[in-house]
């Protein structure tokens, strides 16, 4: 399968900010990589662009070493010569033709005989667990069919790579973890190059092996999803990535800082002096905070303070609950009953291990210094 490059990549629509801007971005061969923002980041449109649905500006995109769009070479290879298969947000299905005519459909475009359609769109029906309704028509089908339908058909044609904008956007809850399910049988049977555009960061945890973050049509971080998590490239990867998602809060030397953000701050430099001059913002993950229950000894290594809670919201497996510390707002997330009611005070804590460092951009700070020990030394995580 084919590795996908992006060398400058830009487009813009009339005189607004670039929707993508001078985008460099190397997709393994056989990986299943999730591009992963908020809406308007530049997702689908890099996604079209590479299908061919939408040209470049400026740039060059090669699959599997083959130029597919250069404006400087002026070359456009045009969507349907590709290779690629393209599922959309909505199943885009023939309500006038049966399941196996919906699947046989780009076959038949691509002019391959009927004996042979019919063979292949069996075959993907049968690997979508779809081909008990062959001769259905889509109007008969839940959405989770239907979309397994148009997954069918775009295997149907065996593309070099798959890309998929959004398939899982209109489905349930329980039907979107069934398709992750699928997805991922079919990227580990088939080996494809996959493609996949998603605001939903579980869906990128849960699939990916690479994950590509965008906002505002530039790539934030890319790397396997545990990577993105544990070691955010900045303060937006780190804000958009995680449920709840991390606690950040000013920790500047020339910020106004209160009791917390003060010791937090000294705690740091205590361990990474080097730092004095560049820490500006302190993040910790909701589950790396512990609340204390009643004479409970605090962690080796860990940073206690004291707070009140302002809300406790239960969630079925965890408690998520809202602690005020000085003027800083925390969540932090609780495996055990949280009985706490609004003003009542607590204590918790916090490794400095499990601290994220960012600069005044931003960006995250390195982990250690030269002979300093690494302030993130594992990524385990506490059961209240």
């Amino acid at each position: 399968m084919p590795a996908i490059s992006l060398t400058s990549v830009r487009k813009s629509y009339g005189s607004s900010a670039p929707a993508v801007d001078n985008l460099d971005l190397e997709i393994p061969d056989g990986s299943f990589t999730c591009l992963l923002g908020p809406s308007g980041c530049g997702k689908t449109t890099t996604l079209r662009m590479i299908s061919g649905l939408e040209s470049l500006n400026a740039g060059t995109i090669t699959v599997g070493g083959r130029v597919m769009d250069s404006t400087h070479q002026g070359v456009f290879v045009p969507p349907e010569k590709r290779g690629m298969g393209l599922v959309f947000q909505n199943y885009a299905l023939w309500p006038h033709l049966t399941v196996a005519k919906n699947v046989e459909f780009g076959l038949r475009v691509r002019k391959v005989k009927p004996a042979q359609r019919a063979e292949r769109a069996t075959a993907a029906l049968k690997m979508m667990q779809i081909d008990w309704a062959a001769d259905r028509y889509p109007a008969q089908l839940s959405g989770g069919q239907q979309q397994r339908v148009s997954l069918a058909r775009m295997l149907a044609v065996s593309p070099d790579v798959l890309l998929l904008d959004e398939p899982l956007s209109n489905l349930d809850a329980q039907l979107r973890l069934d398709m992750r399910a699928e997805l991922k049988r079919i990227h580990d049977e088939t080996g494809h190059t996959i493609v996949f555009v998603t605001h939903d960061q579980l869906e990128a945890m849960t699939m990916a092996t690479h994950v590509v973050v965008m906002n505002k049509g530039v790539v934030q971080q890319m790397a396997p999803p545990m990577e993105v998590y544990n070691r955010p490239a900045n303060t937006f990867v780190a804000r958009f990535v995680g449920s709840p998602p991390m606690n950040l809060f000013e920790a500047g030397d020339d910020t106004a800082r209160d009791t917390f953000t003060g010791a937090v701050r000294e705690r740091v430099l205590a361990a990474r002096p080097d730092l004095t001059e560049r820490l500006a913002t302190v993040g910790v993950r909701p589950e790396n905070l512990r609340l204390l229950h009643d004479a409970e000894e605090p962690p080796a290594d860990a940073f206690v303070f004291e707070g009140t809670v302002k809300t406790a919201l239960p969630t079925g497996s965890s408690w998520t609950v809202l602690v005020t510390a000085g003027r800083t707002e925390l969540y932090l997330v609780s495996y055990t009953d949280v009985r706490a009611t609004p003003a009542t005070p607590v204590r918790c804590a916090v490794r400095t291990a499990d601290l994220h460092l960012f600069d005044t951009s931003g960006k995250r700070l390195p982990d250690d210094a030269a002979g300093a020990a690494p302030m993130k030394e594992n990524t385990a995580t506490w059961a209240s």
